[in-house]
């Protein structure tokens, strides 16, 4: 017991260190860091509404929060959840090593209990410590709720190799809880169940995980019906394609219906991004569109015209893609999608603010809507912030090895079948590992790149390198071969012995 206990040492270090950052960040910045997506979010959770362009999940949290009028307990709060995040990712790494190394040696007790801990606290420094992590977690803004929710999602699908009806419901309720937070999450739900299918998780899981899933998802389609007339989770489903394909999108190749010319882009500022520039610019269609992007003939013709743009130009499609996917691994962040974009997600050094967007604040938290640099814990910060930032070729590097340490598993899963629940670790780091990418993927295919949709795909690629450097399981040692003693026969006495005696 004390040799399991004293193995948590490294991790209570690594967390030690990442609580006292962010305390540090809550008494510099004791309001939290804003975007051009807060403002919406704060307005739903006042009102208690679906929001229009994208759902509420988020918002709800900040309407559960409201009571405390501070945005110091929303930002605390939100730092709390990206400090369980790192510690999900510890727990189910430990616990996959403990599996995969059994003690059924005394002698080797030791490494057993140690090797999975150090492995598992390492792998939560990405997770803890960069700035990144931090600064998006005191944002008013959705993502480290997602990144929390989805991966509670992966761990129940993980927790046990025969997962049980439960389990799976719990999979299916946090991933629904997920998309309900941002819409990438709700493809992973297929990505979820087409882990626990190929891991033979049972039928009463899966469809436990579905049911799950479905419920939250269809009961907020309601409410949103109650709230819009439209039984959707968002009335702009599409306008986010549209400035995707705004960045090759050629009307001389689609020739669009005169209807549709409209939406043909026109970029005149080369300092912002395509997809920026169509729907947030002067250059935007859809300021000549009756409802702006909210609106029903809005959200109509883009999708017509983002479809026909992606089946006519399907390379230049896929080559924008791939080159926004890259892009989160670059070593150095550039400004993008806007010069004034990237800037948003550093602690700022200085002066507060007072606009419209403060003074909508002020109904949720009378005394701290600006934003306020406290002197010298901000300090302190700023100096953080200038050496704690990782690069995002560190992620590529997570994500290489950890799909180049599942494969041997995989090919050893196919050779033999070993006893014992310890089969699914090494390959289950593919559900962690894919789960990464589609967060790097599914924006760069549907909307835009933003270094804000990097971060949450840290601690899914540090799991999946956890599991996957974990060793594959032993073969089962055949039992040990007992001599079966033989009965001799007694000697038989000689014609003359007793003669002879």
């Amino acid at each position: 017991m004390r040799v399991r206990l004293i193995a948590h040492v490294p991790f209570a270090g690594v967390l030690a260190a990442a609580i006292w950052i962010r305390v540090i960040a809550v008494l510099g910045y004791p309001a939290p860091l804003w975007a051009g997506d807060s403002k919406s979010y704060l307005d739903a959770a006042i009102e208690l509404r679906p929001g229009e362009s994208r759902p509420s999940g988020y918002p709800i949290l900040l309407w559960l929060i409201e009571p405390f009028h501070s945005f110091t307990v929303v930002v605390s709060v939100q730092h709390a959840i990206g400090v369980l995040t790192g510690v999900l990712v510890y727990v189910l790494v430990v616990r996959a090593g403990r599996a995969t190394w059994p003690l059924d040696e005394p002698g080797r007790l030791a490494w057993r209990v140690w090797l999975p801990a150090v492995l598992a606290a390492a792998l939560t420094v990405p997770v803890l410590l960069p700035v990144h992590q931090i600064s998006l977690e005191h944002m008013l803004m959705s993502d480290s709720l997602f990144a929390f929710l989805l991966l509670a999602a992966v761990t129940a699908a993980l927790w046990r190799y025969r997962s049980t009806w439960w389990l799976g419901a719990l999979a299916g309720m946090f991933a629904a809880f997920a998309a309900l937070t941002r819409t990438a999450g709700l493809p992973l739900i297929a990505v979820i169940l087409g882990a626990m299918l190929v891991r033979r998780a049972g039928w009463r899981a899966c469809v436990s995980a579905a049911a799950a899933f479905a419920l939250p998802i269809v009961g907020y389609m309601f409410w949103f019906q109650a709230e819009y007339g439209q039984f959707k989770m968002a009335k702009s489903d599409s306008i986010w394609l549209y400035g995707r394909t705004a960045a090759f999108a050629d009307c001389a190749v689609i020739e669009p219906r005169p209807e549709l010319r409209i939406m043909c882009p026109e970029l005149t500022d080369p300092r912002v991004s395509p997809a920026f520039a169509v729907m947030w610019t002067k250059d935007s269609p859809f300021r000549e569109i009756p409802g702006w992007v909210t609106g029903d003939e809005a959200d109509r013709l883009a999708g017509e015209f983002a479809w026909a743009a992606i089946e006519k130009q399907p390379r230049d499609y896929l080559d924008v893609v791939v080159h926004d996917t890259l892009m989160a691994f670059r070593w150095d962040r550039e400004p993008y999608p806007t010069p004034w974009t990237s800037p948003q997600y550093d602690f700022p050094k200085g002066e507060s603010w007072k606009d419209e967007q403060a003074l909508r604040a002020e109904k949720y938290d009378p005394d701290g809507a600006e934003t306020r640099v406290v002197r010298p814990w901000a300090d302190r910060v700023l100096a953080y912030q200038d050496g704690f930032a990782m690069p995002g070729a560190i992620l590529g590097i997570l994500l290489i090895g950890g799909l180049a340490g599942a494969l041997p598993h995989i090919r050893s899963q196919g050779r033999w079948r070993p006893l014992g629940p310890v089969r699914h670790w090494g390959t289950g780091a593919l559900l962690p590992w894919g789960t990464s990418l589609a967060l790097l993927v599914i924006p760069a295919a549907t909307a835009d790149f933003d270094y804000r949709y990097v971060v949450p795909a840290v601690p899914f690629a540090c799991l999946a390198l956890g599991l996957a450097l974990l060793p594959p399981p032993r073969r089962p040692r055949p039992p040990a071969a007992v001599p079966v003693p033989v009965e001799r026969e007694p000697a038989k006495e000689t014609a003359g012995a007793g003669r002879g005696a």
